[in-house]
């Protein structure tokens, strides 16, 4: 109703007498596509925020008395990750666990790493993580070759080697952290529910330190729970998967959610990248409900530091939801599902759709400035009056930024009718403030990720494959150069439709200056996004501040996490060095090739590696002249490895 009533006011805007033209028909149909999605985001945001005066009206402690009576797995995946944060949250996790529920939960570390000299520095943080955690929550560690399917192939891999030992399992990423209290309480509900296949909790994004983490994170906490909760009210139980952070019943995803291998080449073909939503869609298609819990506290992830890390991420997650196309019209997905795989699509051609609309709306103010009105243009006796109610559409501007901003305004208000949330804030005058500031930079950075995601998914359609990158984490931000090279197309862009819209009229480049402007500043807002010293100046400035960072004991499980750190990170080296110094971690890393075939296929890569071990004698000039492939070869060969400790014969270390 709200899309119907506000296409008809624009129609009243730029209809004329003698009807509507082409052009203005394409900008009528672009704009009501765009306030689809902006005004379902605002539906979602205002059953969310109802949902959530609710639920803090009605809070009770969770039921329950002790640990459900099933053994529940534990999976992080990871893939050319710095190991030492992911074993400092893992040993907090399971120092508690072990307390709460002994014997119950596990934790299984899934490597694909593929870069020889990370593989091996997990090897050292978690092999000392495996003998440092206490032995009623213990730690177990498996590196696949083959990286399959990516992340989905290997949790499949998982599932069918050692799944059916475990009731359930909860997915993590590298960068995901719950509090023991949630995942037991996950685990009882999960029990306590035969029907339910998946719960997903709501993560909360922590520990940002850069400007746009921090963005994200006040962002995430403020608006993310009327957002949850309308996904939670509007779904009930044909809930979504996220992809972390969630209970899974194993038996269910073992019969219903094996991914298949779609027809072609990527990046429409090939295997499931975005596997998360298909996943929730396959069990509901099994019979399983998928729930959305959004009352659990405790779940946490972290964000992207800098803009240009969003866009390397966009960059794959456009292209596994433009791949779920194919499930849209897959036998058997309920409705609900369904929806959800044509809103995670939407997400990435709203983009495109953006930028049609402005585009035809400048169009138009252009053919209205270069050309006169006809008044009798066609062959009736009348004059045809021109109509263009500039009140009227000012009023719709106005209404449009409201919807967009609806989400926020209701974020702020469930917080500032809340006192503990209020406070949790910094009080009203602060949480105002970071509304404001959130909002601000938001409008500045809203045209570039509109013009790269624009270009993605232009890529994608062109048959670019965006391959599988890792995620960086942490906050370390980017060097100018590169933030300029990444943008520069962005900023020529903003300053030639700057240029041709002052031509055009004065007026109009002062209404369009937020967009163009942002996007002729592109670089300077992209390096300053990943900037340590911004984000460290609104927080002293008390802004932009979470709950989880002004009491801390609010989130016990990242105090601790955060105490296991070491204060400075292990010692550098290549693989090769680091296995022919330490003949423990060699001897666990042999361990680790045990269960593989002794008669593998022919593998090229170990041929060469041989005969270049064979050649040079030097470790150090050799783990330089080996390939990263040959590497891993060299890696895959217990005898090798264990020739590396003797320092004599074909190999020696440098001194």
């Amino acid at each position: 109703l709200p899309v119907t009533g506000v296409r008809v006011a624009v129609a009243s805007i730029v209809m004329s007498a003698g009807g509507v033209t082409l052009l203005q028909w394409a900008f009528l149909v672009a704009f009501a596509l765009s306030f689809l999605w902006i005004s379902n985001s605002a539906c979602q945001a205002a059953i969310g925020f109802l949902r959530l005066l609710w639920q803090d009206l009605s809070a009770r402690p969770a039921d329950g008395d002790g640990p459900a009576d099933i053994r529940t797995a534990i999976l992080m995946p990871v893939y050319n990750e710095d190991p030492d944060r992911a074993a400092a949250g893992i040993r907090a996790m399971a120092e508690e666990l072990a307390m709460l529920a002994p014997d119950r939960f596990c934790f299984f570390l899934l490597s694909d790493s593929n870069m020889p000299d990370r593989w091996v520095r997990e090897e050292r943080a978690f092999s000392a993580l495996a003998a440092a955690v206490p032995a009623a929550c213990p730690v177990y560690y498996r590196h696949r070759r083959d990286n399959a399917e990516r992340k989905a192939g290997n949790i499949a891999d998982w599932v069918t080697r050692w799944g059916g030992a475990y009731e359930a399992m909860v997915v993590l990423d590298a960068d995901s952290l719950i509090g023991p209290a949630t995942l037991v309480e996950l685990a009882r509900r999960l029990a306590d529910s035969p029907a339910v296949g998946l719960i997903q909790t709501l993560p909360v994004i922590a520990d940002g330190r850069s400007l746009f983490a921090r963005l994200q994170q006040f962002a995430n906490r403020c608006y993310g729970p009327v957002h949850g909760n309308g996904l939670a009210a509007w779904y009930g139980a044909g809930g979504n998967f996220w992809g972390h952070n969630a209970i899974i019943r194993t038996r269910a995803f073992a019969a219903s959610a094996r991914l298949p291998i779609l027809p072609g080449e990527p990046p429409f073909g090939g295997p499931v990248m975005s596997h998360d939503f298909v996943e929730a869609a396959m069990l509901r298609r099994g019979g399983w409900d998928v729930r959305f819990d959004t009352d659990l506290g405790d779940s946490f992830e972290e964000a992207p530091p800098s803009l240009v890390d969003v866009m390397i991420r966009d960059r794959r997650w456009c292209q596994g939801n433009l791949q779920h196309v194919s499930f849209l019209v897959a036998r058997g997905i309920p409705v609900t599902s369904r929806v959800h795989l044509l809103t995670g699509i939407l997400a990435y051609l709203s983009a495109p759709l953006w930028l049609l609309l402005i585009l035809i709306g400048l169009a138009l103010s252009v053919q209205v400035a270069l050309s006169g009105p006809e008044y009798f243009s066609g062959p009736s006796l009348f004059p045809v009056w021109p109509v263009f109610d500039a009140e009227r559409a000012i009023r719709l501007f106005l209404v449009s930024i409201g919807v967009v901003l609806t989400p926020k305004v209701l974020g702020w208000a469930a917080a500032m009718i809340n006192p503990r949330r209020c406070i949790a804030f910094g009080g009203p005058l602060r949480l105002t403030l970071g509304l404001l500031t959130e909002t601000a930079f938001s409008a500045l950075y809203a045209p570039i990720l509109m013009l790269s995601q624009s270009h993605i998914v232009w890529q994608i359609l062109l048959g670019g494959d965006s391959g599988w990158k890792p995620q960086r984490r942490g906050d370390s931000g980017i060097a100018f150069r590169t933030a300029l090279r990444t943008h520069a197309w962005h900023a020529l862009i903003g300053v030639a439709l700057g240029g041709a819209i002052l031509g055009i009229s004065e007026g109009l480049f002062l209404w369009t200056l937020p967009l163009t402007g942002a996007l002729a500043l592109s670089p300077v807002l992209s390096w300053l996004s990943g900037s340590r010293a911004a984000g460290r100046a609104f927080y002293r400035l008390g802004l932009l501040r979470t709950p989880e960072e002004r009491r801390r004991s609010r989130a016990r499980i990242l105090q601790r996490r955060d105490e296991l750190l070491p204060a400075e990170p292990a010692a550098a080296g290549s693989a090769l060095a680091i296995l022919a110094a330490d003949s423990a971690l060699n001897a666990w890393h042999r361990d680790q090739l045990r269960d593989r075939p002794a008669d593998m296929a022919f593998d090229p890569r170990l041929v060469i590696a041989r005969a270049k071990a064979a050649r040079e004698p030097d470790i150090a000039r050799l783990a330089a002249w080996l390939s990263p492939a040959e590497q891993i070869a060299f890696l895959h060969d217990p005898g090798l490895v264990e020739r590396l400790l003797t320092g004599t014969g074909p190999m020696r270390r440098t001194a």
